[in-house]
């Protein structure tokens, strides 16, 4: 960035000021050498700045370049840490999370712009999670503080960023570690230049990491910061925190939490990064945004993995099918930064616990809490696991406390974050997800997998993390097929399948058999919502199978959907008010005839008598029902047209007059199939063989499907 964009106005009102406050106090002449030597100063100590703390290196990503601050930063957002939703009940937390979808954002109080806040506050405690850019946001105040006019920080003062961590020496001292950062950038008499900027109030003190501090040192390092404010309180100070280290005890401190980016800062976020591609900017947020990515997306909510995603995207300008890498990549980082810092804290428990064992205890945490549909779980269960872990466990290292472990995977790790008192989760839903995944490959638990969780939903993204995650998926695909067979288990349901692959066996080559069948059965459907819009039945669990069964034809490459939608549209010539649509029957009947030529060219039935049905329609159209005819007769003109098309399509009314219970069946059925084709594409391998046998049964009803 250079010196650009501080102004030489901005470098000489920093001059003025380094010599005023750090000369004229002690009564000292400033001469024309002094003035030099401050100037050639004042210019290195941007220079300086900008260079160690407006470079942004990630070397636990998949990054060469490094990024610079201006380029990539995106305005944080704080809540009030008494205010927000961190302490309440367990109860209170699933509810909130049920309410938010997959993100753990429980913060309801309002929002407020980081930089804002600190303008606000003297001093300010930041607290937050790892990797949601807390030293970033330290950082980005200091660059402001140096611009002065075009600031949006509003206070004529020099920046010191101090890092913590460098409180390992027990000699440190706050105005020692700031007199360097002067004495390095060539100021004369440092030590008494930073004594007379700190009695003049003239600083902004930047102190980054307080969890960073080794654990000997900590009460040491609180109390001299409590000291060096009470002492030098004309200046402004900033402090960060990892909020599980957090003990309080800064009582001249505002404390804030920073809060997870929301949707308009990921936004931004990646607008920033693509800065010169904006098109491709736009692509990748929309594919982020799509309902496909919603387990990747949350994991955008922290800065550091989101500056993972944009990593992987620019590679290659998509994210992974198999997402199981890209979230083992993004755990990893997670666990390299927490390897990085144990260098720092020389604690047993960081030498002991590897980082494969570590995994491990993670998995069995995960799996177990996600089995007993648990998000949340106490630290009396955690610590309990932890200790049965290390027990049983013989390369486990037996001596170390079950808490003491909790307490440092929780405070330098991040992975688990307690959320209430005493009231754990994972930081992110996709992580627990993964490590389940990790867990049931490991333990060889597919066959468990498929029969208790195949139709669960919740369980989604673990039946695509486990296919990514084996070297082979034949086995749990063929696991899958044997268990989805038993859904078709009525005369109903096996009649429908049955109608679907005799009624496009000898139609259109072009498509794959399977692809037709699910076509076929998305325009039964389409006259079985028709009648449950008509009759006021439970009409959004046929809106749910069509959803199922388009996706499934979507698979293979067919996707008629759009101009096909029957059930609407013979819905409108009974009542037009249906869809909110007061345009009249003519323009609904209107556009039933022109769905009949997109049948006719698809080509997909075989034994479609094309011009039979245009010409029936064709009588009706003069004898369409006005609006405001009784309700009978408007019910017996569109029971006509359904007969037609039940006629025109061959389908036995009777085959669409489904229960609640078959409704339901039929919806596990489509679900289930659409699940195998996406683990299919998930996975690692699949063998041709496997999936050619698996594909040519799919959507139709095999000799032996009765008696399952």
């Amino acid at each position: 960035m250079t010196i650009d964009p501080i102004s030489q106005a901005v470098i000489t009102n920093l001059i003025k000021l380094a010599i005023e406050a750090g000369w004229k106090q002690a009564g000292n002449q400033i001469d024309k050498k002094i003035q030099q030597q401050v100037g050639h100063a004042i210019e290195e100590y941007v220079r300086t700045y900008e260079k160690r703390h407006c470079t942004l290196k990630y070397d636990c990503l998949r990054m060469d370049n490094s990024l610079t601050l201006e380029e990539i930063y995106t305005d944080v957002q704080v809540l009030n840490t008494r205010e927000s939703r961190r302490f309440e009940s367990p109860e209170a937390l699933k509810e909130l999370f049920l309410e938010t979808g997959r993100g753990f954002i429980f913060e309801k109080t309002t929002r407020q712009e980081g930089i804002a806040v600190a303008n606000l506050e003297p001093r300010l405690m930041v607290l937050g999670s790892p990797g949601i850019g807390k030293s970033t946001f330290l950082r980005k105040v200091g660059l402001e503080a140096l611009k002065w006019e075009t600031a949006r920080y509003r206070h004529e003062l020099i920046p010191v960023f101090i890092e913590l961590k460098q409180f390992g020496d027990q000699h440190s001292e706050i105005e020692k570690l700031i007199a360097e950062e002067f004495e390095t950038c060539g100021f004369p008499n440092a030590e008494v230049f930073t004594q007379n900027l700190l009695k003049a109030g003239k600083l902004l003190i930047l102190l980054d990491g307080l969890d960073e501090v080794p654990t000997a040192y900590v009460d040491r390092a609180i109390s001299q910061i409590e000291t060096f404010v009470d002492k030098y309180d004309k200046n402004r100070f900033i402090a960060s925190c990892r909020i599980a280290a957090y003990k309080g005890g800064f009582r001249r401190f505002k404390d804030v939490t920073m809060a997870n980016f929301n949707d308009s800062q990921m936004k931004t976020f990646v607008k920033q990064w693509f800065r010169r591609e904006p098109k491709v900017s736009e692509q990748y947020w929309q594919l982020l945004d799509s309902s496909e990515y919603k387990a990747v997306k949350e994991l955008g909510q922290t800065p550091l993995l989101l500056t993972l995603l944009c990593a992987v995207y620019d590679e290659s300008q998509s994210l992974p099918k198999r997402r199981s890498a890209l979230y083992g990549e993004a755990l990893e980082v997670w666990l390299k930064k927490w390897a990085a810092e144990r260098r720092v804290h020389r604690d047993p428990i960081y030498q002991e616990l590897n980082l494969q064992l570590e995994q491990v205890l993670l998995s069995e945490i995960a799996h177990q809490s996600f089995a007993e549909d648990q998000l949340f779980f106490s630290k009396r269960e955690l610590t309990e696991q932890i200790r049965a872990f290390l027990v049983n466990n013989l390369n486990a290292p037996k001596h170390l406390d079950a808490e003491a472990v909790l307490y440092a995977i929780q405070v330098q790790q991040g992975i688990l974050v307690e959320r209430a008192r005493d009231t754990y989760s994972f930081s992110h839903l996709t992580f627990q997800e993964y490590l389940t995944a990790q867990y049931i490959v490991d333990e060889q638990q597919i066959e468990t997998l498929v029969q208790h969780h195949l139709t669960d939903s919740r369980w989604c993204e673990v039946f695509f993390l486990v296919s990514g995650l084996m070297r082979s998926a034949d086995a749990l695909l063929e696991n899958m097929e044997r268990r989805i067979q038993r859904f078709i288990n009525t005369e109903k349901l096996q009649s429908l399948i049955s109608w679907a692959e005799q009624y496009t066996k000898n139609s259109e080559d072009g498509y794959k058999p399977v692809a037709k069948r699910a076509v076929a059965i998305s325009y039964a459907l389409d006259l079985a919502l028709a009648r449950a819009l008509d009759r006021s039945d439970s009409h959004h669990i046929f809106d749910i199978n069509l959803d199922n069964i388009r996706a499934i034809a979507r698979a293979f490459n067919l996707d008629l959907a759009p101009d096909l939608a029957f059930g609407r549209v013979i819905a409108r010539t009974i009542d037009p008010k249906i869809d909110n649509d007061d345009k009249g029957f003519d323009k609904a009947f209107i556009y039933a005839l022109n769905c009949i030529t997109t049948l006719d060219k698809a080509n997909i039935l075989s034994s479609f008598d094309y011009i039979t049905l245009l010409s029936q329609l064709e009588v009706l159209v003069n004898q369409v029902p006005r609006d405001n005819e009784p309700y009978a007769v408007r019910q017996a003109f569109a029971d006509r047209i359904r007969q037609i098309w039940y006629d025109a399509f061959h389908i036995d009314s009777d085959w669409l007059n489904l229960s609640r219970e078959e409704a339901r069946l039929l919806e596990n059925y489509l679900y289930t199939n659409e699940l195998m084709i996406r683990c299919k594409e998930a996975a690692l391998r699949v063998s041709p063989h496997v999936w050619d046998a698996i594909e040519s049964r799919m959507l139709t009803v095999s000799d032996n499907e009765i008696n399952l």
